[in-house]
């Protein structure tokens, strides 16, 4: 069975930032995250449109 959310640190290997980073993005609401109780997760899902989207205002940004 495929995990389908991950914790703090597996998606800081995912993204390839430090995890203080992803507790950053967290407390500014940059990347979407859900949390249980006081654990923070990550949807796979979620973060793979978020890396699209991400990728697509780059480009936009690009051109402009």
């Amino acid at each position: 069975m495929q995990r389908t959310a991950l914790s703090p640190q597996e998606t800081a290997a995912f993204l390839g930032v430090h995890k203080e980073t992803i507790y950053s993005m967290v407390r500014n609401n940059q990347i979407p995250h859900f949390r249980v109780g006081r654990k923070i997760f990550f949807r796979v899902d979620s973060l793979n449109a978020w890396i699209k989207e991400q990728e697509e205002n780059s480009v936009l940004s690009i051109e402009m």
